[in-house]
């Protein structure tokens, strides 16, 4: 009797033991070779193998094998395991059971004698929180007594408890809002004020979990879409000088950027084409005059002569038109301001002895106190624009001092930049009292719709994500 007492005592502190040494595993690791190995010394057996249970009874995977490091999913041995806790996870939910091989399907009982000894136990442990459960399978020759089911049962039930702790929590369990998590928590009182509540959740929470409240929160903020694109201010309403006629440029009478008043001189073409022409068209008229004149006094007595003076006719008025042209086309060689206004153009070195096409533009003169935002607007940044949506510039030259704006104008079309890329044309309107030079450079800011916080941080993230990927 001394003897059974003494031995009760022993396996109850080895209980309490491997109890201490479940609540001090570091790792789900450590947990499972503590089950499948220091179980030993609370009964003795031959072989074990841990099972991790699944939300379906088809599914689970196994987590540990005694004396053995690591699994390999490929060997003989741990398939037939896995075909073994399948068909077994379904069957009873006692804490404790002798497996039976006669229960078993006939492929696994072919190959029982081949893997295990004859006396195989499973003790379940139990579900809790999110760990869905476990199977802990202890094989040996020796018959299991009642007294080793009954360890075994209270060494599962701590396990379980074990294996709870180190379960994946839930997003929600670990910002403390779970229903659960509110019920159990130290200084929850029902019914308690709304104040008092929340500074006993606050107390409770850490600084990860206030900084994740504060992160979800600031997320759902609404704000407007914004997006940068390039942009200048150029003239609003510009008198564009092209080119009268086909010729070269023989001076450019004016500067860059210099103020001019209307009907001042701004650019000639050469006139040495011109009035070589002129003359040759001149000297083919007073020909065709001569020659009329003579006609028609020997038309008195000359019949034949009488019938060419309608043909001289017709090539007099026709060289007399020729001559008009031309006059008029050495009018249009000086080429003048149309408006008072500032004259915009590259260099003057870029035009002189530069032949030009009819229609071809040369220049443009604008009132500079009148601009407006040009922008650029890519193709991955073209968000909806409402118009009359605000705009902000910030020129190069003065990046403290915005230039308030608003929207005017997007083109429905991009079109292709000088460097290669497609974007489209945005024009806003500068707000009254705003003022800027003509040809100065910065960057808009263009205010879209409204949207969430976070989907603003990552909607370019999302759009490149989305093209790598294709979807």
């Amino acid at each position: 009797m001394a003897d059974h007492i003494a031995e009760t005592g022993s396996e109850l502190a080895t209980l309490v033991h491997l109890g201490r040494r479940a609540r001090e595993a570091g790792s789900l690791v450590e947990l499972g070779f503590v089950a499948v190995n220091e179980t030993h010394a609370l009964t003795p057996f031959r072989q074990a193998a841990l099972w991790f249970c699944a939300d379906s009874p088809a599914g689970g995977r196994l987590a540990a094998l005694s004396g053995v490091a690591t699994i390999e999913g490929n060997a003989p041995y741990v398939m037939w395991l896995t075909q073994l806790f399948k068909a077994a996870a379904s069957r009873g939910d006692e804490p404790v059971q002798l497996l039976q091989p006669d229960a078993l399907a006939p492929d696994l009982l072919a190959q029982w004698a081949e893997w295990l000894p004859a006396d195989v136990v499973l003790v379940r442990l139990p579900p809790i929180a999110r760990f869905n459960g476990a199977l802990l399978l202890l094989a040996r020759d020796q018959t299991w007594s009642q007294a080793d089911l009954a360890l075994l049962a209270e060494w599962g039930a701590m396990l379980g408890q074990a294996f709870g702790l180190h379960g994946p929590p839930s997003f929600w369990s670990r910002v403390g809002l779970s229903g659960r998590a509110r019920a159990l928590s130290p200084g929850h009182a029902p019914g308690s004020g709304f104040a008092s509540g929340f500074r006993h959740w606050l107390a409770r929470r850490s600084l990860t979990q206030l900084g994740l409240i504060l992160i979800f929160a600031a997320a759902m903020i609404p704000v407007h879409i914004t997006v940068l694109a390039p942009a200048e201010l150029v003239p609003l309403s510009p008198s564009v000088i092209r080119a009268p006629m086909d010729g070269i440029v023989d001076k450019v009478l004016v500067r860059p950027n210099q103020t001019v008043k209307a009907g001042e001189a701004l650019f000639e073409f050469d006139r040495i084409s011109l009035e070589s022409r002129l003359q040759v068209a001149a000297s083919t008229l007073a020909t065709s005059q001569a020659e009329y004149r003579n006609r028609a006094q020997r038309a008195l007595f000359d019949a034949e002569s009488k019938a060419q003076l309608a043909v001289i006719q017709g090539q007099i008025e026709e060289k007399r038109a020729e001559v008009e042209y031309l006059r008029s086309l050495a009018g249009r060689a000086l080429v003048t301001a149309p408006r008072d206004g500032v004259v915009l153009f590259g260099d003057v070195t870029e035009w002189v002895g530069r032949p030009v096409a009819t229609g071809e533009r040369v220049m443009v003169v604008a009132d500079p106190s009148l601009a407006e935002i040009e922008a650029w607007l890519s193709p991955g940044d073209a968000v909806p624009l409402a118009i009359g949506s605000s705009v902000l510039l910030y020129l190069n030259a003065d990046p403290t001092a915005p230039l308030q704006a608003r929207l005017r104008y997007v083109a429905h079309e991009a079109i292709a930049r000088p460097d290669g890329n497609y974007a489209y044309r945005v024009r806003a309107e500068l707000m009254p009292g705003e003022r800027g030079r003509v040809g100065l450079k910065g960057s808009a800011k263009l205010t879209g719709e409204r949207a969430l916080l976070g989907y603003w941080i990552l909607r370019r993230p999302l759009a490149q994500a989305r093209a790598w990927i294709g979807w």
